[in-house]
């Protein structure tokens, strides 16, 4: 009996050891299938005021452009200038023989000597025959004769003066200088050489180099979408920093000047699409010279509330769409679908499905799948938006 006794305890006790030992395997595979919480590296998001700028193609145009042409006809006689140096305004240039040209002038003024002689006479006849034809002494038809003689004569004055302003205006011309300030180019012409009154070969041409004019083209579409974005608000315009230009040069480098838009076409080049806007630069090193190209940067306006994600933080999906992987508030991670405007250095300007202070995943990505736990950590930001290109 006793041994019956001590036989059903170990019985017993051999029973509750395997249940419990089920109890803890079943704890540990349960354990084992949960998953894991995946560490990953999160950026918060923080909204701020962007200046929003955009990069345009153009090229350099001169300020002034003056072709020398001659006004008068006759021989070169010397020139006056060294090709390829700065002239100025109302420097000489060209010298034509002027010989025709002081003899036009001296017969010019003989002749308002001769005119100014006749009426002299003329007046005194007539104030003669004033007086006398008050007693009779002289008919009605004298005194017309003598008046009419006395007012042609101040007529032909009147020619005389006109013909000799003429002949020192032709004299004038024979000095041929330059209209503008600037640098001149090579002579087309030598001494010795015949020249025609407005003739269609230029002798030289001037061309002013400072300030210079950069000639930007932007598409139509752009200018719309900008214009529709200020109207709506989403832009803000700043007047003071809106005509300010950044000019990027062929070699990649910064232009030291800035320069200020001027204008805008008001059409739009049928053949391209785009229009047309300048900006007008100082240029006194004349690094900038006509028919370089060059790119420019300018000012669209100020977003308030701008989203930057970096770039390694978004991914497309099948349909192409830019797609983010954040941390939700349970910590688990959440796929996003974004709309984008544009990039700035290594971010994104994300105009929709990203906010202020969402959780960007952007280290570890290869290693979660939405709705997966994540321990997020917080790491650096090296963002930097300062101006949008």
């Amino acid at each position: 009996m006793q041994r019956s006794r001590i036989a059903l305890f170990v019985l017993s006790a051999l029973v509750g050891s395997v249940a419990l030992t089920g109890c803890d395997q079943a704890a540990e595979q349960s354990q084992a299938s949960a998953p894991k919480a995946v560490p990953v590296g999160v950026l918060t998001l923080k909204s701020q005021a962007l200046t929003l700028k955009k990069e345009l193609p153009g090229r350099i145009s001169a300020f002034q452009i003056a072709e020398i042409r001659p006004q008068v006809s006759g021989i070169v006689q010397s020139r006056l200038f060294v090709e390829g140096k700065e002239v100025k305004q109302g420097q000489a240039l060209y010298q034509i023989d002027p010989a025709t040209f002081e003899a036009d002038l001296a017969a010019s003024e003989a002749s308002v000597a001769r005119a100014q002689a006749s009426i002299s006479s003329s007046k005194a006849k007539a104030s003669r025959f004033s007086e006398l034809l008050k007693i009779k002494a002289v008919s009605q038809q004298d005194f017309d004769e003598a008046d009419a003689a006395y007012k042609q004569a101040k007529a032909e004055l009147l020619t005389a003066k006109a013909q000799l302003k003429s002949a020192q205006i032709n004299l004038d011309y024979s000095h041929v200088s330059s209209p503008i300030s600037g640098q001149i180019s090579k002579s087309s012409v030598t001494v010795g050489a015949l020249v025609s009154a407005n003739q269609s070969t230029a002798l030289a041409t001037v061309t002013q180099l400072d300030p210079i004019y950069i000639d930007l083209t932007q598409s139509s579409n752009e200018l719309t979408k900008l214009k529709k974005a200020i109207s709506s608000g989403a832009l803000s315009v700043d007047s003071t920093s809106q005509t300010d230009v950044e000019l990027i040069m062929e070699d990649g480098s910064v232009y030291p000047h800035k320069g200020t838009l001027q204008f805008s076409e008001v059409t739009v080049d049928p053949s391209t699409g785009s229009v047309i806007l300048r900006a007008k630069f100082s240029n006194p090193e004349k690094l900038l010279l006509p028919g370089m190209y060059a790119r420019a940067s300018i000012v669209e306006g100020v977003k308030a509330g701008a989203i930057l994600a970096p770039q390694r933080g978004v991914s497309r999906n099948s349909k192409g769409e830019p797609t983010a992987m954040v941390v939700s508030k349970d910590n688990t991670v959440e796929s996003r679908v974004l709309k984008v405007d544009r990039t700035i250095g290594s971010d994104w300007l994300v105009t929709d499905g990203l906010m202020d202070g969402d959780k960007l995943i952007v280290e570890g990505l290869q290693k979660i799948r939405p709705g997966a736990p994540v321990n997020p950590s917080e790491i650096q930001s090296s963002t930097k938006a300062d101006q949008a290109q």
